[in-house]
């Protein structure tokens, strides 16, 4: 009893022992890749483990994680994901292949230094269980020892005399010829499974292979023409062009092909084989041929193309998530009545004017585009909300009926001036129908039908883009690229990052924030975001941030993850309009103190000047706080409230329409950019259609991705290079150069 007692113990302390050194080995992996130290990528992930949200580490633990910023740390924590994931297969493998009695020392050995999945999993191919194959069939008929004779490649016997020995009814070996090619099929199964030969031609085909692919119909017209007799080189294949190709082949449009020189392969496994030149030489030449050409070359080319699509996959995900937090944090337009159009043809326009806080003030419709051109009505309509309302911003849709719309307004504008001061602006309407048909918005707006929300949403989503933008499913915004090409589960997860992100970066006013936009602060959930607004209809406003431990279900932890990011504007304590923590108001009025400042006066000019002028080191060490975290508290006593968008460049407003005509060579523009992806960016500048900017019209030196020089929402200046009228394209530059 006392020795089976002992077994357990020092069988408990040998776990322990391989997850401590599982750990270090995940630490020391993530550090490595990361660049990040290890002391660094330890804090981190103890405090990622402690439940923290990304956003409440970046923002709040700087001293703890040596001031590693949201990036890092999520990166930090998807490496940290792969690898867990990575030695948990391995466990798998390691227990599979024991199971089996197969497990050698330096098997095991192998399989625990391994730093790919891929790896693991060549280690693995000889030992899982495989359906029936050639190669076990000649297994059943006892050819596995033939086999091995003749990788033994004996210089004076002759493979036909021994293969002699195996012809037996019984087992189904009926002739010299079966039992050899039975033989040949147990070796180039071995082959096909060897860890070190798929590893050097997986390599050899990413260097080496050619992809190409060719039309099924080449008469046919599509989007793919240029694919239609197409071939590159697989190591030069841009991530964006891999998806276009897949597409076409789902579609059944190209048919694919992936062209590898073999005459070096067969070379490479030769030498792995071949000891000698003997008898039994060409049957393992055939072995090696029909290995590489059956079992290895199909397989390699679908894990080749396999992660092709996988770098295909993160560089759009990575497209979309950057041009998403652009579109989530462009500059909002404070203090306008905004009259939101959402256009079409036979149902009409619908209308919703919105005051200053996005609360709906009146509804209608109206008829100006074909078939009914009842512009008459329309503009008496317009004219009695733009003055009954004093409106000063109308803002359309760009779906259907837009540019007519457009036309109509911008006619308006000009009968109204100098009178009346009005402007309008285009905006991406993507993603309004979704809302307008979600739950939530029959719960906002339960007596309207879907396209009069969609008008209230196109206007708030000027008024305030992250508080509307929020309500949608973040793949229905429109500014990705083949977002619907790529593993959803993996887009969802990063779109949700960069949503969370974007709305922890401008923070949230407590008393006016929706559960939608609630629900992405940190550490709130969707049902602790109902409870809060439940609690604040029952309560009333929240006077201070402590009243949010009242919230049913809101705990200590979620209290301390998400109080930062939530502002009181008119609370009693004025510090809880800043992004100070709680836990670090006492250190903000040690500051004050030390200042002799008082906290009604945050803000002021009198307090910037002052707090401009503190040494942080200095006092950091007399306070007691670390630097990181002092920079933080005077900043946000200098500036309550601040919204971090206010610094970014307004939209563009029009009061006239430009045509696709009136465009010449030459002409420069301002415009918005809409879209960016990896070959180029488009821009809103007036016109139908957006123009693009080619990545090589995008500045006078070389530009790797266009991001690198532009984001959606930004206002840039543009010149026109050509106009296809019939096809409705411009193509546009951003090098003054090019424009002259």
């Amino acid at each position: 009893m006392q020795q089976n007692s002992e077994q357990a113990l020092e069988q408990g302390k040998l776990e322990e022992q391989e997850l401590k050194a599982r750990q270090e080995r995940i630490l020391k992996q993530v550090a490595v890749e990361t660049g990040i130290s290890l002391r660094q990528i330890r804090t981190t992930v103890g405090l990622l483990d402690e439940g923290n949200t990304i956003p409440f580490i970046a923002r709040y633990r700087k001293e703890m994680t040596g001031e590693l910023d949201e990036t890092q740390i999520r990166l930090i924590s998807e490496r940290l994901a792969y690898l867990r994931g990575l030695e948990d297969r391995k466990s798998e493998v390691i227990r599979l292949i024991d199971e089996q009695g197969k497990l050698t020392d330096e098997l095991k050995n192998s399989i625990l230094i391994a730093e790919k999945l891929q790896t693991v999993e060549d280690l693995y191919r000889p030992y899982r269980q495989k359906r029936k194959t050639r190669a076990s069939i000649a297994k059943e008929k006892g050819l596995e020892p033939l086999a091995e004779w003749l990788l033994e490649q004996h210089s004076k016997l002759h493979p036909e005399e021994q293969a002699a020995l195996y012809i037996d009814a019984e087992k189904e070996v009926h002739s010299i010829e079966e039992a050899l090619q039975g033989a040949q099929d147990i070796i180039a199964e071995q082959l096909s499974d060897d860890a070190e030969i798929r590893a050097w031609i997986r390599k050899h085909t990413f260097q080496q292979g050619i992809l190409c692919t060719e039309a099924k119909d080449k008469e046919a017209e599509s989007v793919y023409e240029m694919y239609y007799q197409y071939q590159e080189p697989v190591k030069k294949l841009p991530p964006h062009r891999t998806l276009a190709i897949n597409r076409g082949e789902r579609e059944d449009i190209l048919k694919v092909r992936l062209e590898v020189p073999d005459e070096i392969i067969y070379q490479y496994i030769q030498k792995r084989v071949f000891k000698a030149s003997c008898p039994s030489t060409p049957y393992l030449s055939s072995a090696i041929e029909d290995a590489y050409k059956r079992l290895i070359a199909p397989s390699i080319e679908r894990e080749v193309r396999g992660e092709l699509t996988e770098q295909g996959e993160e560089k759009a995900i990575e497209v979309f998530s950057d041009n998403l937090r652009s579109l989530l944090l462009q500059p909002p337009v404070k203090g306008k009545i905004v009259l939101g159009v959402d256009p079409a043809y036979r149902t009409g326009c619908k209308l919703g004017v919105v005051d200053e806080t996005g609360k709906m003030l009146e509804i209608a419709v109206t008829y100006p585009t074909p078939p009914h051109n009842k512009t008459a009505e329309a503009e008496q309509i317009i004219g009695r909300l733009v003055e009954k309302y004093g409106t000063e911003l109308i803002v359309i849709g760009n779906g259907t009926a837009s540019r007519e719309t457009e036309t109509f307004i911008a006619g308006l504008i000009k009968k109204w001036a100098p009178a009346r001061q009005v402007q309008y602006l285009i905006v991406n309407e993507a993603g309004a129908s979704v809302y307008s048909a979600s739950k939530l918005a029959q719960e906002e707006f339960p007596d309207l039908d879907v396209s009069e929300r969609s008008a209230i949403s196109i206007a708030r989503r000027v008024q305030d883009p992250l508080a509307e933008l929020v309500k949608i499913d973040p793949k229905s915004i429109g500014v990705g690229q083949y977002q619907h090409d790529v593993s959803q589960k993996r887009l969802e997860e990063s779109l949700k990052g960069v949503v969370e992100s974007a709305v922890n970066h401008v923070g949230v006013d407590l008393n006016t924030a929706s559960p939608s936009l609630l629900s992405y602060v940190s550490g709130i959930n969707a049902t602790i975001a109902k409870n809060i607004v439940k609690y604040r209809d029952e309560n009333g406003k929240f006077d201070n941030r402590a009243q949010l431990k009242k919230v049913p279900r809101l705990g200590a932890k979620t209290y301390e993850q998400c109080v930062g990011f939530l502002r009181i504007p008119e609370g009693s304590e004025p510090l809880d309009n800043t992004p100070i923590h709680p836990e670090s108001y006492s250190a903000a009025l040690k500051l004050l103190e030390q200042m002799k400042l008082d906290r009604s006066m945050l803000g002021s000019e009198q307090m910037k000047q002052k707090l401009a002028q503190v040494d942080i080191q200095q006092l950091g060490e007399q306070l007691g706080v670390g630097v990181p975290t002092l920079k933080d508290i005077v900043e946000s006593l200098q500036r309550p409230g601040r919204d971090p968008r206010d610094e970014l460049p307004a939209p563009i407003f029009r009061t006239d329409v430009l045509k696709l005509e009136d465009l010449k060579p030459g002409m420069e523009l301002q415009g918005t950019v809409r879209n960016v992806i990896d070959f180029g960016a488009f821009v809103d500048i007036g016109v139908k259609n957006d123009g693009l900017v080619h990545i090589s019209q995008l500045s006078d030196r070389f530009v790797k991705h266009p991001m690198d020089v532009v984001s959606v929402g930004d206002i840039v200046t543009v010149w026109v290079l050509g106009v296809d009228e019939k096809k409705g394209r411009v193509s546009l530059t951003m090098k003054r150069s090019a424009s002259s």
